[in-house]
């Protein structure tokens, strides 16, 4: 799985690069306008079945989370659990 890790950052990185000359927006520096870029293209929230106690993916599927900024940030993640 680190193999697929690696080849997905290294596909965001290609497609929104930070030092693209046709970005403008940069308030917060470089990696600013190329993270809300970035997160346009991924989802924001997620809905997994559990059965059994187990998450409902298939042989190779996998959630991954992603900080398209490059300076340090906190983030929260919500969980929201429904079932028996």
């Amino acid at each position: 799985m680190r193999y697929v890790r690696r080849d997905l950052v290294e596909f965001f990185r290609r497609v929104v690069p930070e030092n693209a000359g046709w970005i403008t927006h940069r308030s917060e520096g470089p990696d600013d306008m190329p993270a809300h870029i970035r997160t346009a293209l991924t989802q924001v929230s997620l809905t997994v079945p559990v059965a059994g106690g187990q998450l409902g993916l298939g042989t190779w599927q996998g959630i991954y989370l992603f900080e398209h900024r490059a300076r340090p940030h906190r983030r929260k993640i919500l969980l929201h659990l429904i079932g028996d």
